[in-house]
This record gives structure tokens, C-alpha cells and sequence, in this order.
């Protein structure tokens, strides 16, 4: 046997490679994972790919719209939606906009745990839709969970009603501490 045909045992070559850059799924010499570990890590993998937003998220914070015709809003209401977020100083980095529309079967527990989300502002989507345990109107803040919810009209609704503005105002003020 010459350095070029070496054979080493199964074990020493799982002890050398230890640590892997793609995970297949498979298991190391040693360990043990049921079927329904594997099935669940495939099913939450699923689960992730299906979501689509706009947004990095950064800052944890979670605008839910519900429209039929668009990805997430028209460009109208997102050039609005950016220049709430540029008041607030913030911007789509540090949100994730979401269309309810394209994800219906989602609710509050599914959107706070894959968005870990502090604050949750819902644009004309009605909290109950979320399978919020609660109803509550517009410009409420309501505290659930660990999580600050705000209701607040649809955004065209919004755009055009300068007392419905400043109620929002009001409210991103005093949740942003601006």
C-alpha cells in the first residue's frame, strides 16, 4: 500500500470531517434522528421558501396589506408607505411588508415566529383575520403576546383623510418613541 491508496475505516474518516458546509440531511456515526426531526426540518424549509416580503426586517417590525391584484402594494401606496417610514426614520430595511392576501392560511403565531416581530402594524386587515383572540378598532395600540399590535386603515383610505393621518401619526409616535 503506497501514500496514494490508503484506506482508512469509516469511523476515522466521520471524525475527520466533522463539520460539513451542506447538510443532506443525513446523520454522523453516532447520532440518531427520528423521522419526524427530518420531516419537520423539511416542512419548516418549505414553510420559508413560501414566504414573500419586501423589506430586511431589521428592526423587526411587521406591515401586513391585503391586496388581490399586486405582489405587495401598489407604487402609489408604497412611495405613501416609504414616506410614513422616512418620518418615522425608518425604511424598508428595517421593515417586512407582507401581503395577507398571498398567504391566507397564516396567522398571528406563524407571522411572529418566522418575522420575530416586536411591533406588528396591520393596514387594512382586520386583527381577527390573524386569529387574534381580540378585535380592536383603528389607532388602538394593543399589547399581545410580547408583541405591540397597531390596526390602522388601508393605506389609500389613509392617504387622502387628513385627520385619519394624524391619528396615525399620533400612534407611530408614541411606539417609535419619535
Amino acid at each position: 500500500m503506497d501514500l496514494n491508496h490508503i484506506e482508512l475505516p469509516p469511523f476515522v474518516i466521520a471524525d475527520l470531517y466533522r463539520s460539513y458546509l451542506v447538510d443532506s440531511g443525513d446523520t454522523l456515526p453516532g447520532e440518531k434522528a427520528s423521522s419526524e426531526e427530518t420531516l419537520s426540518k423539511l416542512t419548516m424549509q418549505e414553510e420559508l421558501s413560501e414566504w414573500t416580503f419586501l423589506g430586511n426586517n431589521r428592526k423587526h417590525i411587521l406591515l401586513i396589506t391585503d391586496h388581490k391584484a399586486v405582489t405587495h402594494l401598489p407604487d402609489e401606496e408604497l412611495e405613501f408607505l416609504k414616506g410614513i417610514l422616512a418620518a418615522c426614520k425608518l425604511g424598508m430595511d428595517d421593515v417586512a411588508l407582507v401581503n395577507f392576501h398571498h398567504h391566507p392560511e397564516a396567522d398571528y403565531k406563524k407571522f411572529s415566529s418566522y418575522f420575530k416581530c416586536k411591533t406588528v402594524i396591520l393596514i387594512g386587515v382586520e386583527p381577527v383575520r390573524l386569529g387574534l383572540p381580540m378585535n380592536f378598532p383603528h389607532f388602538q395600540q394593543q399589547l399581545f403576546a410580547g408583541v405591540t399590535y397597531l390596526f390602522s386603515p388601508a393605506l389609500n383610505e389613509l392617504e387622502n383623510d387628513r385627520l385619519l393621518k394624524s391619528k396615525l401619526w399620533v400612534c407611530l409616535k408614541r411606539i417609535f418613541g419619535i
